[in-house]
């Protein structure tokens, strides 16, 4: 069991993605690796298309609320959310996001540019924040939060947290179909060169 102050991660996405899902795998993932986690999600105007937050501290915390510039480990479900990830992050820190645009109602209504890739690699570089840009050919979109899952297990960036104890957490909440498929997508993304 790995033993340290507290790990934060930050997931945010837009209404609709599946950070809801993903947080509570990555919570049940944590559990199983036998280590402490607190966790609490922030909806907003998630009906909306609006933002949709999650927030996990592993170790020995009081409060799952995490803040901005605190945390070690950000997955956003899309570009405009990345971009809002950063503020959270630590400089150091990993950013993992899926490459794609959802365009958040802000964008949509033109108040605010549409947020480049180039940009978030920027502040990236600036700040020596990793970047792990994902975008994969899935058979439904919904898979996105898996895929991002598939990548955090790969690369071992939650400490202490093997495939085994995602796929453990993943066997819980699904049927055995949507288990099944969703399994297939993450156990691909692990043997990918």
């Amino acid at each position: 069991m790995t033993k340290f102050t507290a790990f934060n991660i930050f997931l945010i996405g837009v209404g609709g993605q599946g950070i809801g899902l993903l947080s509570e795998i990555l919570i049940r993932a944590i559990d199983y690796s036998g280590q402490r986690c607190i966790g609490v999600d922030t909806h907003g105007l998630a009906q909306r298309g609006g933002v949709v937050s999650s927030h996990i501290k592993i170790g020995d915390v009081n409060s799952p609320l995490v803040l901005p510039g605190d945390v070690n480990l950000a997955l956003a479900l899309e570009r405009h959310e990345a971009a809002r990830a950063l503020n959270y992050l630590k400089d150091n820190g990993i950013l993992v996001y899926y490459n794609t645009s959802w365009q958040p109602l802000p964008v949509r209504l033109g108040k605010e540019p549409e947020i480049k890739e180039e940009e978030i690699e920027s502040t990236a570089r600036q700040r020596n924040i990793s970047v792990f840009k994902v975008k994969y050919a899935l058979p439904d979109s919904r898979m996105q939060n898996i895929a991002l899952l598939g990548v955090v297990a790969k690369n071992n960036l939650v400490p202490g947290v093997e495939p085994k104890h995602y796929l453990m957490a993943l066997e819980d909440l699904m049927s055995e179909r949507v288990y099944s498929a969703n399994k297939e997508i993450f156990e691909s993304i692990l043997e990918a060169r």
